[in-house]
């Protein structure tokens, strides 16, 4: 298992995590495919990395409360949490090969573990609550990701791969009939939303909650025929999906983590980057990275600071626009 070391924050000590302090990617890192994209960044932007101690890396999300930005090395069985004074420290170990996390509304930590099977939520003083393990009455498959919803919901996705991965869960047969998006309403209720996808993975809304955006990642289980399709859902009333429409397709590797900044626009890890959309699905451009991008968030102290997961690695890019308010 890497060692995870201390690293001090060049220039002085701040609250803010200060990307001078990593080397920058030597070659350019950015393409335009559509001039809208120099709005959301500069093509000469620097690509620092923050980390290169993981396995796999995933579930990124930037937990103020928390001390900055959490990480879940999905095959090392362990989360890792990047501080804003540019420690790099274990958050828990082991982590039941936990994968996507996300803030609820009131700024607690929640956790999708393919292991455990099941939605956890981190409490104030560390304890877990477990919010969904199954769904009437059987397990679930592997909780994957998830994402907050305006009205106080938690919404996950629920494919095979941490019971079909021997390196990221625990093999067994799926207890669910379909691999579905769930929603986990503030009573505590599971409610099943929608089997449309095939392998549902990535997971974000819209700035205003009504656009549920869902990457297809059947691809991924060794099906050359499978989608690699980032899906749309209108979301009705907050509590009930519409049809699905493609929202954007990859021709190689998959869409895996899904981001949405504040004025719409959809990124979405993939196996050369982050892909970057419009809101009418119009492909702007792409940060390009040296392996597969899993995972991709927004945070530090503006907002605008976009944190990639790629393999081994975290990333970090500053850009000229903000992710959604939370809460």
């Amino acid at each position: 298992m890497p060692t995870i070391r201390r690293r001090a924050l060049l220039g002085g000590a701040g609250a803010a995590l200060a990307l001078g302090a990593w080397p920058a990617a030597a070659a350019p890192i950015v393409r335009i495919d559509d001039p809208r994209l120099r709005d959301v960044l500069d093509p000469g932007a620097p690509l620092r990395t923050l980390y290169t101690g993981g396995r796999w890396c995933e579930g990124l999300c930037y937990a103020p409360g928390l001390g900055g930005l959490i990480v879940s090395d999905v095959r090392a069985n362990r989360m890792i949490r990047i501080a804003d004074d540019g420690g790099t420290h274990v958050f828990r170990d082991p982590s039941n090969n936990a994968n996507g996390n996300t803030l609820d509304g009131e700024g607690r930590l929640v956790t999708c573990e393919h292991r455990g099977r099941r939605v956890v939520r981190r409490e104030p003083d560390g304890r877990l609550t477990v919010l969904a393990d199954a769904f009437e009455g059987k397990p679930l498959n592997s909780p994957n990701d998830a994402a907050l919803a305006p009205d106080g919901a938690i919404w996950f996705t629920d494919p095979v791969f941490g019971i079909t991965m021997p390196d990221e869960g625990l093999m067994a047969r799926p207890a669910q009939a379909a691999r579905r998006v769930y929603r986990i309403d503030p009573s505590g209720r599971v409610e099943a939303m929608t089997d449309a996808v095939g392998q549902p993975n990535g997971i974000a809304f819209s700035p205003d909650g009504t656009r549920l955006y869902v990457s297809d990642t059947s691809a991924a289980l060794k099906n050359p025929e499978g989608a690699r399709t980032i899906l749309a859902f209108p979301v009705v009333e907050g509590r009930r999906l519409g049809a699905p429409k493609p929202f954007a397709t990859v021709k190689a590797g998959v869409p895996d983590g899904l981001a949405v900044d504040a004025d719409g626009r959809v990124y979405a890890a993939c196996f050369d980057g982050v892909r970057i959309y419009a809101p009418d699905g119009t492909a702007l451009g792409r940060i390009a990275t040296a392996t597969d991008a899993a995972n991709v968030a927004f945070g530090g102290a503006d907002g605008r600071r976009l944190f990639i997961a790629a393999g081994a690695r975290v990333l970090a890019i500053d850009l000229k626009v903000r992710g959604p308010a939370r809460g």
